[in-house]
Order: structure tokens, then sequence, then C-alpha cells
């Protein structure tokens, strides 16, 4: 499994063009608002507080970018589809999001966060469709499992690959997860270590 054994803070932003020299590897994680996203990180991490956690939805408003093991980049880019916002602010969170996945050359994978509990809620559809559109590379982290129990969750896996079967061509990698129980970190963390060549034991 690939090993995180150091992850500092590197930098905030709202411009792509000022995120820093490109590393070998980046990935990236996004969702709606409040779907874990801050808590799954640092359960990858494993730390406390790297990405800050909030019962405020919509409170990550910058793209935050992590060193780690001093090679590669880890994001946390704001959630999308938080309704107390503006029209004038959504689309200013829209811009950044769009123009990070593609302008970002060096972007590994595009991890979307999917709470589990819920049905495939239309702004996810269409985020992931126009993922596949541009064909970034991406792939699906379904959260919170724990508050489900292990056959309804697993029920609810079935349910998502059906539904997009009827929007992909292709399925696309799935993790569930559960950032208190760690549930899914180390099959997320192997996928990664994959990605980049890591061997097992590093």
């Amino acid at each position: 499994m690939l090993r995180i054994t150091s992850c500092r803070f590197l930098l905030s932003s709202t411009d792509v063009k000022k995120m820093g020299p490109h590393p070998a590897f980046e990935f990236a994680f996004i969702g709606r608002s409040n779907v874990g996203k801050s808590s799954l990180i640092n359960a990858l991490t494993q730390r406390k507080n790297l990405a800050k956690t909030s019962a405020t939805p919509g409170k990550t408003a910058l793209i935050n970018v992590f060193k780690i093991n001093e090679k590669w980049n880890l994001v946390d880019l704001p959630g999308y589809g938080f309704a107390k916002r503006s029209k004038s602010e959504q689309q200013k969170f829209t811009n950044l999001i769009q123009h990070y996945c593609t302008e970002r050359h060096v972007l590994t994978c595009l991890f979307i966060l999917i709470d589990i509990r819920h049905e495939l809620q239309q702004i996810d559809a269409e985020f992931i469709t126009w993922v596949v559109q541009h064909q970034l590379p991406f792939a699906l982290i379904f959260t919170k499992a724990d508050k489900l129990g292990k056959q309804k969750a697993e029920a609810q896996l079935k349910y998502f690959e059906q539904k997009l079967n009827t929007i992909l061509d292709e399925a696309p990698n799935m993790f569930m997860s559960s950032a208190l129980y760690n549930t899914g970190v180390s099959e997320i963390l192997n996928f990664m270590g994959h990605v980049m060549q890591v061997p097992a034991h590093e």
C-alpha cells in the first residue's frame, strides 16, 4: 500500500496559473458541499486537521494544495452545489473548478465524492458528464458508508452502478468509504500508488 510519510500545506489559490511548480502527480478531490471531503483527506493522510472540516457547508472557497512525501500533490477543491451561495458566487466557483480541471495538465486523477446515502443528484450527474466530455481522468468515492450499514451500503453501490451505466460508456473506478472507520482508505491509497507505479512497500 502507498504510505504517506509526510504531508504539509503548500498553498491556497484562486488562480491556477499561480499554483506553483508542476509535480509529477497531482490528485484532486471534489464533491458537493458537506459530502465529507475534508474528513476523507484527513483519513487518507492520517492527519486530524490537515484539511479543515466544518459544520458549515461551502466553507472551502480556495484551491488548497498539500505536498505529500515531498513528491506529489493532493488538492482539496471547493465544493459545488451549495444552494445558499448567490448565482454570481456559484458561477465564480464553477469557473474556478472548471479552470483547474481543464488547465492543470498534471492532474493525475480527479476523485469525485458522492454521499452514498442519497439518490444520484442531478448536479453530480451533470458534473460527471462534464468530466467525461472533457476526457479527464477520474474515479468515484462514495462517502459516509458507515451511516447505512454494510448491506444497505452495498445495495446503494449497486444502485449507483446501474444509474451511472445510463450516462457513461465505461464504468470508472469506484470506492466505498467511511472516514470514521477508515473504510476504503487502503483501497484508495493502493489505487493512487498503482497509478504512480509506487512499489507496495512505500
